[in-house]
């Protein structure tokens, strides 16, 4: 027990910190390009539908997540002597790389059906190695320290990196494009490039990161059934799990959205690029004030806070953004920036509260299998974001790079605006239920060394039974 505590609370250095954080550098890069971009990238440079570009990614998506939970329980069975997680990142770095390139190759192909089965396919392709490799990823934090303060910590250095990934795949589309002769070219060309920094950047986390806990010698070989029915009975995941579920939607519609707002309500599209690196900077100040903030409230009131501050942001912009013009847009990113940097740290500080409770409960550790359920309901969220936005343009009767009519122009601004808001908001009341402040964790912390009739009295306690 002495051995398993210095491995799990000992405070890690600062290399350790930075070679688990750059992973997301890379990672969120990607994330970024595929909210931000993506769907104006399948609309406007591959030439499909609206409808037809929502149906492709709400698929890849799908599959993302049904792949998510399995990859969970495969990393938490694996035994290398390198551990459970990193085989991972060194194993899929390089294929990962190259389906990034391979998704932004746009085939000559002219026929919508056979140009929607390309883009599912490649998304499928795509999504599997994201798979590989993040949900094992994220499965590390437990592992590198079990202290409370300094998972908050780790996470910092990891969203900070995350953000500055975040800038760049926001910011790096249209200038990289544009180097080149055509469109579809530029774009190719900046998958090749940035899919490069994505394999650098998993082979750094594998080689600057050690898993200090023995692998594999906690998790009893249950079924994978047996072993899901414990995650989906532990109430405080299952309430993170859902608020970051709305999170996500939410912030994926706005993600998507911003490239067509500013290209035709302000018919203005290379505003774009700095709107998205101005909110994104903003963000990245806000991450260790957000760290230094929950040590304060709370990491549950700092979740709340983004929500509240988003949502003003979105009603802002969908009743005076287009009448009060750019500057007024530019002022609400900074202040939406604020939030975006406030829902960085706290929902992934919180998980690993969630996986202690779990082990108080059972006696036995499942960060895979959380981190794949974690993923599953993430993507989830963000498919139907996906899907909504695309079905909600062609509804208003959106057609690429043409003038757009009243109800086009309207149904963007409800993209931006009231759909975002009211998830938000739902997801700030949903977590007002989450009963993980950290005296329950120090508590639960505490009952780790008492009798198992005691971890079943707290377990209980947190539980609300």
């Amino acid at each position: 027990m002495e051995q398993d505590k210095n491995n799990r609370g000992e405070r890690l250095s600062v290399r350790e910190k930075l070679g688990f954080g750059v992973f997301d550098l890379g990672g969120n890069m990607m994330f970024s390009v595929m909210g931000f971009w993506c769907l104006h990238y399948l609309t406007d440079i591959a030439g499909l539908t609206a409808a037809l570009a929502g149906f492709a990614l709400m698929i890849g998506k799908v599959w993302d997540a049904v792949t998510d939970p399995a990859m969970g329980l495969i990393s938490d069975r694996t035994k290398t002597p390198l551990g459970r997680r990193r085989p991972y990142l060194l194993a899929g770095a390089i294929p990962m790389g190259l389906s990034f390139w391979f998704f932004f190759t746009v085939p000559n192909i002219s026929s919508q059906a056979a140009l929607a089965a390309w883009a599912a396919l490649a998304l499928i392709l795509f999504n599997t190695f994201s798979t590989v490799l993040n949900v094992p990823y994220s499965s590390l934090t437990p592992e590198l320290t079990a202290d409370y303060h300094e998972q908050t910590s780790l996470n910092g250095f990891r969203f900070g990196f995350a953000v500055f990934g975040t800038i760049i795949g926001a910011a790096a589309i249209q200038p990289l494009a544009g180097l080149f002769s055509s469109p579809r070219q530029g774009y190719s060309m900046t998958g090749l490039i940035l899919g490069g920094i994505v394999t650098v950047t998993s082979l750094l986390t594998f080689f600057g990161t050690k898993e200090k806990k023995p692998a594999g010698t906690d998790l009893p070989p249950e079924k994978f059934l047996k072993t899901y029915q414990a995650v989906f009975t532990n109430r405080p995941f299952i309430i993170l799990v859902t608020t970051y579920m709305l999170h996500l939607t939410a912030l994926t519609l706005l993600q998507g959205i911003i490239i067509y707002y500013t290209k035709y309500i302000y018919n203005n599209e290379a505003i774009a690029t700095p709107a998205m690196a101005l909110l994104l900077v903003v963000a990245m100040v806000f991450i260790p004030v957000s760290v230094l903030t929950a040590k304060k409230i709370g990491k549950r009131a700092v979740y709340q806070i983004c929500f509240i501050i988003l949502s003003i942001a979105t009603v802002a912009i969908f009743f005076l953004g287009h009448a009060l013009g750019i500057r007024f847009f530019f002022a609400v990113m900074v202040f939406a920036g604020i939030g975006v940097g406030f829902n960085y740290v706290a929902p992934f500080a919180m998980v690993p509260d969630t996986i202690a409770y779990d082990e108080l409960r059972t006696g036995s550790r499942r960060e895979g299998s959380y981190y794949g359920i974690w993923t599953f309901f993430s993507k989830i969220g963000s498919s139907l974001a996906l899907l909504l936005s695309g079905l909600i343009l062609q509804a208003g009767g959106y057609i690429a790079d043409a003038v757009q009519s009243e109800s086009a122009l309207f149904a963007i601004r409800l993209i931006i605006g009231p759909v975002p808001a009211a998830i938000f908001i739902c997801a700030a009341f949903l977590m007002r239920l989450y009963p993980l402040d950290e005296k329950a964790c120090r508590k639960m912390a505490e009952e780790k060394i008492l009798p198992s009739m005691s971890l079943r009295a707290a377990s209980r306690e947190v539980s609300g039974t």
